[in-house]
């Protein structure tokens, strides 16, 4: 693990016990893979997390820590396996290591020799709001490989999909990093995504505005139709439970549609329509 064990929990380095304990029950529950299913992140903060704990809570394992930092399980191994006193300095350690000489000693290797984790790579991807919507899938080309990765349904732009070991390689045996693809959700023509939540404009006639009646309302599944009560006006929001944005990494489980009224009125009248309009008009206007 390369961050900082006391960064990791958010304390100080003079930190004492009870401090790291609190410190860890908060980010424990904050990262905790239950309480955050759409973040891919999570599982591997709550894993840093534990790991933080399970050093800065053991006074001995802290100790070799603050003196070692990352290196330090190597140093407590090597001097546990030969039973010599601690190191008192950072050029004794050297000095016994590599002789002072940079050369190795006793079958222990230089830091830079440890295995290391390979980096992990991001790689942005653009899909529809329907394939946002459906799930879909992109090729990606990894080291002369074609890999088909699967976009889950209900992805929204910042999502990441992670691909195991598909980073930059490790060294010295170190494991890959990971590749993700962070993902960007294209703008719809028809319909406008507000978290989990479709925003679309639904045209009502006048007459069925004034009157009351059914009208068509699209979705990205099929249409439905969509109640009409009397006295409907321009901007009026209508909800249609479900019918919205599959909600990511829950099966069965949607938001909602909206339905914003947009009154339409026809754009050319005959003489006969007119009358009958301004005879209408005249009588409201009255009442």
């Amino acid at each position: 693990m390369s961050r900082n064990y006391y960064d990791v929990l958010g304390v100080a380095r003079n930190a004492d016990d009870d401090a790291i304990k609190r410190a860890f029950r908060q980010k424990a529950k904050q990262y905790h893979p239950d309480a955050n299913q759409d973040s891919p992140t999570a599982e591997a903060r709550f894993k840093e997390v534990n790991e933080a704990y399970e050093v800065l809570s053991d006074n001995e394992k802290r100790s070799a820590y603050d003196r070692f930092g990352e290196n330090w399980q190597q140093y407590q191994a090597f001097n546990g396996q030969n039973g010599e006193a601690p190191f008192t300095d950072v050029s004794d350690i050297f000095e016994s290591f590599f002789g002072g000489a940079g050369g190795r000693r006793g079958g222990f290797h230089r830091s830079a020799d440890f295995p290391r984790a390979g980096q992990d790579i991001e790689q942005g991807v653009t899909i529809s709001l329907r394939e946002a919507y459906e799930g879909t899938q992109r090729i990606v080309s990894k080291g002369g490989r074609d890999i088909t990765v699967q976009i889950p349904r209900g992805a929204a732009t910042g999502t990441k999909v992670r691909l195991a070991g598909e980073g930059q390689p490790g060294s010295n045996g170190g494991s890959a990093g990971h590749l993700y693809l962070v993902v960007t959700v294209s703008p719809d023509a028809q319909f406008e995504r507000q978290g989990d939540d479709l925003l679309v404009d639904v045209k009502v006639d006048a007459f069925t505005a004034m009157l009351g009646g059914d009208v068509e309302a699209p979705t990205l599944n099929r249409p439905l139709r969509l109640k009409i009560r009397p006295g409907a006006q321009t901007g009026q929001k209508l909800r249609l439970s479900g019918k919205g944005m599959p909600k990511l990494r829950q099966d069965g489980v949607f938001g909602d549609l909206i339905a914003r009224v947009v009154i339409t009125v026809p754009a050319k009248l005959d003489a006969a329509q007119r009358e009958l309009a301004e005879t209408l008009r005249d009588s409201i206007n009255k009442s």
